[in-house]
């Protein structure tokens, strides 16, 4: 297949002063019919024409005790462009027996070695280290996530790389400033409550945002003082062993960090059962949920963090204006190719302005761009593998079955790799499968509702309690609804804003506990208590 040299797109270099604290802040109208044709036939051209990346794959290994090792069974899988299906790299295939001895490495950097040892403030300089050489190495990391990935590499780069950054650079300046409490009692005794690392911490994280669930896991477990072994998703293991490289070189210790590349049923169940993992957090599928949860409670009762699936409501309110909401929801929804757990994937529309604004969505859904990531200008890129390809056609085509109105889209883009057409669902019930299930892909289902009980009612339905969004300018409303959901994070008159200090988790079954910001750090934290008694206290 022909292959074309990259021009333009990394002639710049990205700090992370050009990320915005969001992962989109536009706001613009809908096309013409006419645009849309012209550019769907010219990114259809560039889809079949991919570009040559502009990185080679220098890391393929499991990096356990601080060394670049094969798998104990010598095995390999391939990892695949999913814009053409085709092999990136054979990347090491970790099984049980190395997450042993990632499990041993970490264990013993905890047990004997320097890193819960040395001051909170040496722990911050090393993370903070790190950050800059992150930051240094921006591009080739970008270029590997959009093409381990498939997620155009302008959001990579511009944004996800930044925010990596930003995310690690916030947990260095909380790595001295964790500490417990003094407390009164009734007594003649001195109270005092310590605030521990946890151990060894085992972290299992998705394919969708592989660097940013890479910070979100490592920041706060390292800057606690805790060890880490972290298993990466088998659809994307390339960025995240290159960045566990660069910590090295920033000073960590061998050991405290160890990189094991695998599959779920055997790495990822090795590490969820491990006896010798003090704490182990997850973030997948709901599903994948509950078996980790099993494993854990199963073995040594490690308490676990779950970040999981989710079904999330955008609320257009009748006072919205049309074109910007159609653009806040169509972002919600199609932001990086609809692989996203918090997504805006139920789109409720109050009845007054339903038509106008399923007209525009429809509109503005032909209009966006796919095509090669590696483009500029491109807004969608292809699905991560051919699984969750047929999975999204199969549930579209349900949502065909069931009578739901096809708007736009509804099929494959191109004849290669794992491109689909952006897809605007319109007159969608809530008993249908694509009111419930995951779609985890580029399709927006709307929904028509005449008030807020109603749309209150209807929101709080799913089995899913991630995020919310609300597109109003009655105050009122707002802060109605946003105490009404039942979700962890409610987005008022913007999206999928993941500033390093707001907390991120779920209600119901989208997980328990939070991630970013201080209350994720409790998760990797012991509270241990010390009475001392007091002879002849001057004051109590």
């Amino acid at each position: 297949m022909a292959a074309k040299k990259i021009s333009t797109v990394l002639s710049r270099s990205f700090s992370s002063a050009a990320a915005p604290p969001c992962f989109f802040s536009r706001v613009r109208g809908g096309g013409g019919q006419s645009r849309l044709i012209g550019r769907y036939k010219s990114t259809l051209a560039a889809v079949e024409d991919p570009i040559t990346p502009p990185v080679s794959v220098k890391y393929n290994q499991l990096l356990i005790n601080g060394q670049f090792v094969d798998a104990a069974s010598g095995k390999t899988f391939p990892t695949l462009d999913p814009r053409t299906g085709e092999v990136i790299a054979h990347v090491a295939e970790g099984d049980v027996e190395d997450v042993n001895r990632a499990v041993s490495a970490a264990r013993k950097a905890f047990d004997e070695g320097p890193w819960p040892r040395m001051t909170a403030y040496e722990r911050s300089r090393i993370i903070w280290r790190f950050a800059d050489l992150l930051e240094k190495h921006t591009d080739e990391i970008a270029a590997l996530e959009t093409w381990d990935n498939g997620k155009p590499f302008e959001q990579s780069a511009k944004i996800e790389i930044p925010m990596t950054v930003r995310i690690f650079r916030y947990y260095a300046g909380w790595a001295d400033k964790i500490h417990g409490l003094t407390v009164p009692a009734d007594g003649p005794y001195h109270v005092q409550t310590l605030h521990e690392p946890i151990g060894v911490a085992g972290q299992i994280i998705p394919w969708n945002f592989p660097m940013l669930m890479f910070s979100w896991k490592v920041g706060p477990a390292l800057a606690c003082g805790n060890t880490v072994v972290i298993k990466t998703a088998e659809q994307t293991p390339l960025s995240a062993v290159y960045a566990a490289k660069l910590f090295h070189e920033a000073g960590l210790p061998d050991g405290v960090l160890n990189v094991v590349s695998g599959f779920g049923p055997t790495a990822g169940a090795g590490l969820a059962s491990h006896m010798n993992v003090d704490k182990l957090a997850f973030t997948g599928s709901t599903d994948t949920g509950k078996i980790v949860l099993e494993l854990a409670s199963k073995s040594n009762l490690k308490p676990v963090t779950l970040e999981l699936g989710g079904k999330s409501p955008f609320i257009v309110c009748e006072d919205a204006d049309v074109d910007q909401a159609v653009e806040l929801s169509h972002s919600a929804v199609f932001f990086n190719q609809g692989q996203c757990c918090c997504a805006g994937s139920r789109t409720f529309v109050h009845e007054r302005v339903y038509n106008e604004f399923v007209e525009k969505a429809k509109a503005r859904a032909i209009e966006r761009t796919v095509g090669d990531p590696f483009r500029e200008g491109i807004e969608q890129g292809p699905q991560v593998d051919s699984d969750q390809f047929e999975k999204i056609l199969r549930i579209i085509r349900s949502g065909v079955e069931s009578g739901a109105n096809l708007k736009a889209g509804g099929d494959r883009f191109g004849t290669t790799g794992y491109y689909i057409q952006p897809t605007v669902f319109s007159d969608v019930q809530d008993d249908m499968l694509i009111a419930k299930e995951e779609i985890f892909g580029p399709v927006q289902s709307i929904f028509k509702f005449k008030d807020l009980d109603e749309v209150i009612q209807r929101s709080n339905s799913s089995r899913y309690g991630l995020a919310a969004g609300i597109f109003t300018h009655n105050l009122d409303t707002a802060n109605t609804l946003s105490r009404a959901l039942k979700v962890g994070t409610v987005w008022i008159n913007c999206y999928d804003v993941f500033d390093a200090a707001i907390p991120f988790g779920g209600y119901k079954m989208s997980g328990n506990g939070r991630e970013k910001g201080i209350y994720s750090l409790s998760n990797y934290l012991q509270v241990k208590a010390v009475v001392t008694s007091l002879k002849n206290p001057a004051w109590l």
